[in-house]
């Protein structure tokens, strides 16, 4: 079973475009213009001859936030595991976001750091970077510029039904709340972290997909600071900074730092449970000046954005491979799916495998008659890889800082993932094993393997 996952992750994660594309489809409709729904969009303009996107946030206005995506102006990540995805479905997109101002950051200018020593390097793979509204903004621009894809100003309602297919999309128009009915041959749900989908269906007669969840009890400040031009071409540009619950620096246990568009840097600092991020700029700076030397040089420039907190008390999965009546033609992708930890930097790098999950469950001749159970097959082990790590880890963090009872084969679990995180610092095999994980290039069974915690335990004891 765990091989099966293995070699599932791996064939997402190395696919090509498909070659010759059936179209499957007149209108296809995707609820929801975040970055799932927009590379949905772009999977499907090779299945459908009208793709219709419903958005009810302005979305013509490139580069700004939007209301339905309140975390957006917080750090993300856009993991190599997801920039190579993107760069796939959208050719040419990482060289036009660098031009635009984006930095691609070479592993030699990267840098991961454990209670303050720094990891060995772990990965041969550049990291583009940008603010999550720059970098969702590229991606709509390249998505909208296809001749079939098209966007309708409204807020989706719900659904009809043909022959247990859903059929076509209620929706009201913003603006003037008119109510509307579209038909549609295929629907994808993006309608993020508080999707109605399940509500709806459950309405409707069909089985509503379990909701799991984890408390992480997180809450991050997130700050922009200006970025000198002379910064020089070998200095560091991205670092991340994780600290033990027992060493936290004024609550804060992780720091991200990254140089994004306008010459910036995006300095974002989290903390767990009763731990507030530091919600003053002295604090701010303050905090930054004992993490790794880049957060104090990041902090020193003037403010070109100032703190923005947010709060996140769990990540949620919703389990759709359970369902046993379902409609057909009807799939979700996206923090519809599942939301993780922002620690992680998994949502982006998610959304575009999700994709790909749709990309090979399209071209795999489906049965469009009963509900897409083969797309939810492969859905979940994206969905299970990334729980894998950020849920596990925010137990663990949350089960030290409470001091819960944990049982014996969790707690032998997480002994192998220590000595693995420990061995990171000083082996470079090691680390390259932990790195592809985190970075979504391989699936985490992988850090399972007896022979790689037994070099880690090795390395760890300097034998």
């Amino acid at each position: 079973m765990i091989l099966d996952q293995i070699e599932a992750f791996d064939r997402l994660v190395k696919s090509e475009l498909p070659s010759r594309p059936a179209q499957l489809f007149g209108k296809a409709c995707v609820l929801g213009g975040s970055i799932a729904g927009l590379l949905a969009a772009r999977v499907l303009s090779d299945h459908a001859r009208e793709v219709v996107v419903v958005e009810s946030d302005e979305v013509n206005v490139k580069g700004r936030p939007r209301a339905g995506v309140p975390q957006d102006r917080q750090g993300h990540g856009l993991l190599p595991g997801g920039g190579a995805q993107i760069e796939r479905w959208l050719p040419g997109i990482t060289k036009e976001a660098e031009s635009l101002g984006a930095v691609l950051a070479d592993p030699e200018r990267q840098a991961i750091y454990v209670d303050g020593y720094r990891q060995a390097r772990g990965s041969d793979a550049a990291i583009l970077m940008g603010s999550r509204p720059f970098l969702e903004s590229r991606i709509r621009e390249r998505v909208l510029a296809l001749p079939n894809v098209s966007t309708v100003a409204a807020r989706a309602t719900g659904f009809e039904y043909r022959d247990e297919a859903v059929c076509a999309v209620r929706y009201a128009t913003s603006g003037t709340g008119k109510e509307s009915v579209m038909a549609t041959d295929f629907v994808v749900d993006a309608m993020g972290r508080s999707s109605r989908l399940s509500e709806w269906v459950e309405r409707d007669g069909y089985d509503r997909p379990r909701l799991e969840r984890v408390r992480t009890g997180i809450n991050y400040a997130t700050a922009h600071f200006e970025r000198s031009v002379n910064h020089r071409a070998e200095d560091l540009v991205s670092a991340l900074a994780r600290v033990s619950p027992s060493l936290s620096i004024d609550g804060v246990t992780v720091g991200a730092v990254n140089a994004i568009e306008d010459n910036q840097w995006l300095v974002m600092l989290m903390a767990y449970g009763e731990n507030g991020a530091a919600t003053s700029m002295e604090n701010f700076r303050s905090a930054c000046g004992k993490l790794p030397p880049i957060f104090a040089k990041a902090t020193s420039g003037a403010v070109t954005r100032d703190i923005l907190t947010y709060h996140q008390a769990d990540s949620r999965r919703r389990v759709f491979a359970g369902c046993s009546h379902y409609p057909a033609r009807l799939i979700s992708v996206g923090d519809a799916v599942a939301s993780y930890s922002p620690v992680y930097g998994q949502g982006i790098t998610s959304a575009a495998l999700h994709g790909s999950c749709l990309s090979q469950y399209l071209t795999s001749g489906p049965d469009l008659t009963t509900a897409a159970g083969a797309f939810f097959a492969l859905q979940e082990v994206v969905v299970d890889a990334a729980w894998a790590v950020s849920a596990g880890g925010d137990a663990a963090m949350m089960d030290e800082i409470t001091g819960a009872e944990v049982p014996e084969d969790i707690q032998r679990q997480r002994w192998g993932m220590q000595q693995i995180a420990q061995a990171t610092l000083t082996d470079e095999t090691v680390s390259r094993a932990f790195t592809e994980v985190a970075y979504m290039l391989a699936h985490p069974s992988v850090l399972g393997d007896p022979s790689l915690i037994e070099r880690a335990v090795a390395v760890n004891r300097g034998t």
